[in-house]
């Protein structure tokens, strides 16, 4: 066993030789060859987990992990047929031989899985969110760079060359001093969206191929219900992270990267509908307010700016109509959103993209976009999202979305749920991870674990 031990070292310490410590194109270190095989785990197989694993069919799947034993059939026959079967996470991340893990669970039980798989200096790739809270998010990220693991988050726009350019389009100047971004996604899709719940489901018998007390994890021991799986545990505060958690790490992304953005001083919630403390709210409005920052990119300080989000539905007319931005109007031009994007306003133009990713966008106004000469790209285009990570492994260049970045993009993404648990402003002290105005809002920045669950 000694030997697979070494052999994860020699990987761990190979793929850190790339961070911080690239000479143009150049690794320094003795990265591992592309050519050798990782020895893969996968935590959750179905759904969103089924390919995620599929994205790592040409390594070594070696152990597969999910609670519900028709779906871990299913796995096992099709895409692992030689990886041994597992419902319970922290027994397989006991084995020496597993060098990555990718994680696509429910949101409650992302942490606890990436941490037992960390600690260990096995490489982690997880889905967005990165995390349930805010305290899980910076935990990570520490746990990450003091193992010197390879790491990568799930929100796979940022692989796209489309963001790639949006990123460098807005850094070099394109817009101008953006001070105002918007962001709006058609969550919720799940029946909470259309309804609270505004009690504790029903209990039920648990099916004989479910492992109920694995599938809590960390989370408050309960009955059984179906109304919590699959899926639709995203509506539920005690398992999902609700429409922020769903989709901001996706619609978000390009403009938080561009901007450069941190750690924001306030946020508040505007509107919300439908809140309880059983499910998130069907339909909130959500501001957080930015400083004024240095740019790496640049040198010169960016201005302080104002953040909206936007999610949720109403049915007006006999037509679902969605929460989206007003029309928003630059010299004279007006652009009506989708019902899902984001819209960066600057002092020279406007980027707005209508879909999820950030993969697609366009330039306002039209003479503005028509005369416009891109920037010569300097960030590197990707080879795939989980290739970026698999290279990592090996020694390469860090993916993009590693954890000293993802974890603080889903940091400031989960304040937001503090904001629908708090009335009024929250002043917040990033660097601290803490609100300096409000004692109420630091009692959601993490929650008590079930025994055997701690990070």
């Amino acid at each position: 066993m000694r030997r697979n031990a070494s052999r994860r070292e020699f990987l761990r310490n190979s793929s850190m030789a790339g961070v911080g410590m690239w000479i143009g194109n150049t690794v320094i270190g003795s990265p591992r060859s592309p050519a050798e095989k990782l020895n893969v785990a996968c935590v959750g197989v179905g759904g969103k987990g089924a390919s995620d694993m599929g994205a790592c069919r040409g390594e070594n799947i070696v152990a597969i992990c999910d609670t519900d034993k028709n779906r871990l059939n299913q796995a096992g026959s099709r895409t692992a047929k030689k990886a041994e079967k597992y419902t319970d996470y922290r027994k397989m991340l006991e084995r020496k031989d597993i060098d990555a893990v990718t994680v696509s669970t429910p949101d409650h039980n992302h942490a606890p899985a990436a941490m037992g798989a960390i600690r260990q200096g096995k490489h982690a790739f997880v889905q967005k969110p990165l995390t349930k809270t805010v305290f899980e998010a910076r935990t990570l990220r520490e746990a990450a760079r003091k193992h010197k693991v390879a790491t990568q988050m799930g929100n796979q726009g940022t692989s796209t060359s489309g963001l790639r350019k949006g990123v460098e389009v807005v850094q070099s100047g394109g817009i101008g001093n953006v001070t105002e971004i918007h962001v709006w996604t058609n969550r919720p899709v799940w029946p909470q969206g259309s309804k609270a719940i505004p009690s504790v489901p029903k209990s039920e018998k648990v099916p004989g191929h479910i492992d109920w007390s694995s599938w809590l994890g960390p989370a408050a021991d309960r009955d059984y219900s179906g109304r919590y799986l699959p899926f639709v545990w995203r509506g539920f505060w005690d398992f999902g992270t609700g429409a922020l958690g769903d989709m901001a790490c996706h619609t978000a992304n390009l403009a938080f990267m561009a901007c450069e953005l941190e750690h924001p001083v306030a946020i508040q919630r505007e509107e919300m509908v439908g809140n309880n403390e059983i499910t998130y709210p069907t339909y909130s409005k959500i501001r957080f307010d930015f400083p004024a920052r240095k740019s790496a990119k640049t040198g010169k300080t960016l201005p302080a700016l104002k953040f909206f989000w936007y999610d949720g539905w109403t049915i007006k007319g006999g037509r679902k109509t969605y929460n989206t931005p007003p029309a928003a109007t630059f010299r004279g031009q007006p652009i009506k959103p989708s019902n899902s994007g984001s819209l960066m306003i600057g002092d020279k133009g406007m980027m707005y993209s209508p879909n999820d990713y950030g993969s697609g966008w366009r330039l306002y106004p039209d003479e503005f976009a028509k005369d416009y000469k891109a920037p010569t790209p300097w960030i590197d285009r990707s080879p795939g999202h989980a290739q970026e990570w698999i290279r990592a492994c090996k020694g390469g260049k860090p993916a993009m979305s590693n954890f000293d970045y993802a974890a603080l993009l889903t940091e400031t993404i989960l304040l937001g749920n503090l904001a629908m648990k708090v009335d009024g402003k929250i002043e917040w002290d990033g660097p601290n991870l803490k609100s300096t105005n409000s004692p109420e809002a630091n009692k959601f920045i993490h929650y008590e674990y079930r025994k055997g669950y701690e990070l």
